[in-house]
C-alpha cells in the first residue's frame, strides 16, 4: 500500500485550486480525504482532540483514508520522555477512535534529543502498545552519525518501530535569497537525508521546492526507490511537505504517478490541471 498527504488538510489557498472555489472550511477534511489518501495529524501535536472531534474525522473520511498523528509535544517534548506512559496510554486510547483510519503515529524528538538520551527512548518504546505502529524522528546531529545511527537504527528494528527520513534538500537548492526564504518559512533542521528501513513500513517526508524543475531530479529519484519498496512488499507513508503549502498537493500527485509508472497502482482521485505551477509560482522569487 501507498498512502501519500500532506502535513494538512485545510489551507485556504487551496480552495479554487486543490479544493473547488467558495469551499467552507467545514468541508475542507472531506474534500482532502477524496484526493489524497493520508494526512500528518500535525494539530494533535499541539492539543489532545476530544472523542468528538475523533468521531466527526472518522465520519468524514473514507475507510481507506490514513491519519497520521504526531504525538503531543507534551510528551515529545517532555523533560524526560520516558516518564510519560499515562500520557501516551491517553493519546493512542483516543487516537484508537479513528478504527481503520489509524496510520502510523510518528513521534518526533526535539533538537535537544541526542544520543546519550537513547536510553529514555527505550524505555519509551517499551512501554508504547505493540499494536499501533510507530515511527520516530531524531533531529540532533549525533543521530546520523554512521555508529550512533546504526544503534539507533537497531533499538526500533527491537520494537518495531519505524524511522522517519526527512529530505530536505530541495529547499537548500537555489540563490541565496531563494534558500533564506524557503528554509526561514518551512524552518526544517538542515541534516543528511538518512535511508533507513527498521520495520515493514516506510514513513518520508518530503521537503518539496516551490519550483517543480528543482523537485524533478529529486522526485524520480524517490519514485525508484518507493516503488522498490512496493515490490518489497513495504507498506508506504509519504508526506509532501512545501513552504509555501499551495504546491504541496501538486508534489504528492507528480510523486505518485512517477511512482506509479513503475509500480501498479490506483490512480488517485484528483489530478492538478497545471502540475508544474501555482498560483503563487510567479511571485515567489
Amino acid at each position: 500500500m501507498f498512502y501519500i498527504g500532506c502535513p494538512m488538510w485545510g489551507y485556504k489557498e487551496w480552495v479554487g485550486n486543490f479544493f473547488p472555489p467558495h469551499t467552507p472550511p467545514s468541508d475542507f477534511l472531506r474534500l482532502y480525504s477524496r484526493r489524497l489518501t493520508a494526512v500528518e495529524g500535525n494539530t494533535v501535536f499541539y492539543a489532545l482532540p476530544s472523542a468528538e472531534t475523533i468521531t466527526r474525522w472518522k465520519q468524514d473520511t473514507p475507510e481507506t483514508f490514513h491519519f497520521c498523528p504526531k504525538v503531543s509535544r507534551t510528551i515529545s517534548h517532555a523533560s524526560n520522555i520516558k516518564s510519560s506512559r499515562e500520557a501516551s496510554i491517553e493519546l493512542v486510547e483516543r487516537m484508537q477512535g479513528l478504527g481503520s483510519r489509524l496510520g502510523t503515529m510518528f513521534l518526533q524528538l526535539p533538537p535537544s534529543f541526542g544520543f546519550t538520551h537513547l536510553p529514555q527512548l527505550e524505555v519509551f518504546l517499551n512501554g508504547w502498545p505493540a499494536d499501533v505502529r510507530l515511527a520516530v524522528e531524531v533531529r540532533h546531529p549525533s543521530f546520523y552519525t554512521e555508529k550512533h545511527a546504526s544503534t539507533l537504527n537497531t533499538l526500533l528494528r527491537q520494537y518495531n518501530v519505524g524511522r522517519v527520513m526527512m529530505d530536505t534538500r530541495p529547499i537548500r537548492i537555489g540563490s541565496a535569497e531563494e534558500k533564506h526564504i524557503l528554509q526561514a518559512r518551512e524552518r526544517k533542521p538542515d541534516l543528511p537525508l538518512q535511508i533507513a528501513v527498521t520495520t515493514d513500513f516506510i514513513f518520508l517526508r518530503y521537503i518539496g521546492n516551490p519550483r517543480m524543475e528543482v523537485n524533478k531530479p529529486f522526485l524520480d529519484t524517490w519514485a525508484r526507490q518507493l516503488a522498490q519498496w512496493i515490490e518489497d512488499g513495504l507498506t508506504l507513508y509519504v508526506f509532501c511537505h512545501c513552504p509555501f503549502e499551495v504546491h504541496s498537493p501538486s508534489i504528492c500527485s507528480s510523486l505518485y504517478e512517477k511512482v506509479r509508472a513503475l509500480a501498479l497502482l490506483p490512480p488517485l482521485p484528483w489530478q492538478p490541471d497545471q502540475p508544474e505551477s501555482g498560483p503563487e509560482q510567479a511571485r515567489l522569487f
